[in-house]
C-alpha cells in the first residue's frame, strides 16, 4: 500500500511503502537498528530503601533545549521499573571509552550492581558513577507507554562534563570512537 504522509506545514512528503508493523520480524527490525550507533549510558537512581539501581541503557536522547529535557526507555519486564516510578530524580552516566566492564556490569542480572563500583551522591542526591565521561541529573519529568518499554523523560537539573571520549554501541556490540 501506497501512503502519503503530511508534514506539519501541510507540504507532502514523499510516498513511503507500508506494510503491516506486526510482519516485521523482531530479529530483523533489531538488525536495522543495530546499524545506528548509539551512545551507553548506565541510569541510577534510588530504590525504596535507599539502595542504589541503575542499569545499562543506550535508548537515551535529548528532547527540548527549553525546559532542558532527555528521554530514555525502560523494558516493562525490567526488575527496576518500580524504583524508577518511584523516585523523582534520577542520573545519566554517559560512559567513557574505557569503561566496558562498567556497561556489562549494569547490563548482566545481579542483586547488587553496585558492588566495587566508586560513585558519589549527585546534588539530586542520586548515584553519579566516577570516570564517565559526562553525567546529568534529572528530576522525572513525564512517562509515556512504548509498546514492551515505558519512555521516561527527565528534566535537566545538573550536568558535568569530564571531557573523556564516550563508549559507542553498534550493530550489537560496544565500540570506541577513532578519530580522523
Amino acid at each position: 500500500m501506497q501512503r502519503s504522509i503530511e508534514a506539519a506545514e501541510g507540504a507532502a512528503m514523499p510516498s513511503v511503502q507500508q506494510g503491516s508493523p506486526r510482519t516485521l520480524e523482531a530479529r530483523q527490525f533489531r538488525d536495522v537498528l543495530g546499524s545506528f550507533t548509539t551512545g551507553v549510558v548506565v541510569v541510577t537512581t534510588l530504590g525504596e530503601d535507599g539502595r542504589p539501581i541503575g542499569l545499562t541503557v543506550n535508548s537515551f536522547n535529548s528532547v527540548s533545549l527549553d525546559p532542558p529535557l532527555i528521554l530514555w526507555s525502560l523494558a516493562l519486564k525490567s526488575p527496576s521499573l518500580a524504583a524508577f516510578r518511584q523516585h523523582a530524580y534520577f542520573a545519566i552516566n554517559i560512559l567513557a571509552e574505557d569503561q566496558e566492564p562498567l556497561c556489562r556490569q549494569f547490563a548482566t542480572p545481579s542483586s547488587d550492581k553496585f558492588a566495587n563500583i566508586r560513585f558519589d551522591r549527585g546534588v539530586t542526591g542520586v548515584p553519579v558513577l566516577h570516570a564517565t565521561a559526562a553525567y546529568l541529573e534529572c528530576r522525572a519529568f513525564a512517562r509515556y507507554p512504548g509498546g514492551d518499554h515505558e519512555i521516561h523523560v527527565g528534566e535537566v537539573m545538573a550536568v558535568h562534563d569530564h571531557g573523556a571520549a564516550p563508549l559507542v554501541f553498534h550493530r550489537g556490540s560496544v565500540r570506541r570512537l577513532i578519530q580522523h
